[in-house]
């Protein structure tokens, strides 16, 4: 008889962990399929790579419809393999010495008032990738001087102060994502640190007290309530400005399990205990995504820190 481990080894290291029926609330939609595949066809003129396709976004026919993207530099492939993302892992290709002028133009054909740039981890790069960074930001603000610019970074674990050389470079919102709760790092997140990641945020204020700081937390991976809040602390201790929560959706069995729906209402409560923590800005519900709505959003802030400053002139 044949051993059942034996017989499916893959079972050993990769447990099968099946996948929650989504509810009613957890849809996107699409608001306008002519410009969903204009989008797409620029994307795929340019030979660019966004998070919306690689990291399955549930909101791609949303935000591709409104002529949103989030860019992903630096290929397609991960030098990590954190539990909860759909990104594939393996030995990156070296970096495209061009892919800063593509994604220029591509920010000036989609006509774009806000763009967000995101990575994959490069570890295997000296510098994590930041001075490649920097010429994406830099070449894009020089083509498109009315566009804000987000960038949504690595952590750059253990290479030193090489980050800084992003915020040398024009942007206006510098957004690290923490991810989970300090728990559950060792398995939803095992190659980053949880308070290197806090430091990081911390450090980018410091540097550039002008650009703003952003992070995002998913709920579901089974975290529970009071260490969400902790989090909050801690994101608000790093001064950082905006904080986002979404629902965790499971890719595929393969991924960290999905410990349960939070529920719009729940979403709420997360907004509203967030806001009395100090944040500018809070994105909370069950969609929300880095990136989601990130244009409008950077407006919000604005006018945030200007109400902030008509009640505290000399901050």
């Amino acid at each position: 008889m044949i051993d059942r481990d034996k017989r499916h080894p893959e079972k050993i290291n990769k447990p099968i962990n099946p996948i929650k029926k989504k509810p009613y609330w957890i849809r996107s939609k699409i608001v306008d399929s002519q410009v969903f595949f204009q989008t797409k066809k620029i994307v795929n003129q340019n030979n660019l790579v966004t998070v919306c396709q690689e990291a399955n976004c549930p909101n791609i026919t949303e935000c591709w419809s409104k002529k949103h993207a989030t860019f992903m530099i630096m290929g397609d492939t991960c030098t990590r393999a954190c539990g909860f993302c759909d990104v594939k892992t393996g030995k990156p290709n070296a970096l495209d010495i061009f892919e800063p002028m593509k994604i220029a133009k591509a920010v000036k054909n989609l006509n774009l008032k806000h763009v967000v740039i995101t990575s994959v981890d490069r570890d295997d790069l000296e510098d994590g990738g930041s001075e490649h960074f920097y010429k994406v930001v830099e070449s894009t603000r020089k083509m498109n001087p009315k566009t804000s610019i987000e960038v949504l970074t690595p952590d750059f674990l253990r290479k030193g102060d090489s980050y800084k050389k992003i915020l040398d470079a024009n942007l206006d919102v510098f957004n690290h994502n923490i991810e989970t709760v300090p728990r559950l790092y060792t398995k939803v997140r095992p190659g980053a640190r949880y308070f290197a990641s806090l430091e990081l945020l911390k450090n980018a204020k410091k540097i550039n007290k002008k650009v703003f700081t952003k992070s995002g937390i998913m709920v579901g991976l089974g975290e529970n309530k009071d260490e969400v809040i902790q989090v909050m602390d801690d994101l608000r201790s790093a001064e950082v400005d905006f904080i986002t929560i979404g629902q965790y959706l499971q890719p595929s069995t393969k991924h960290h399990p999905l410990s349960r729906y939070y529920t719009p209402k729940e979403f709420k409560e997360f907004e509203m205990i967030a806001k009395t923590k100090g944040f500018l800005l809070v994105s909370s519900s069950p969609l929300t995504r880095s990136s989601y709505h990130a244009d409008e959003d950077f407006k919000k802030l604005q006018d945030a820190r200007n109400r902030q400053l008509e009640c505290h002139p000399h901050q």
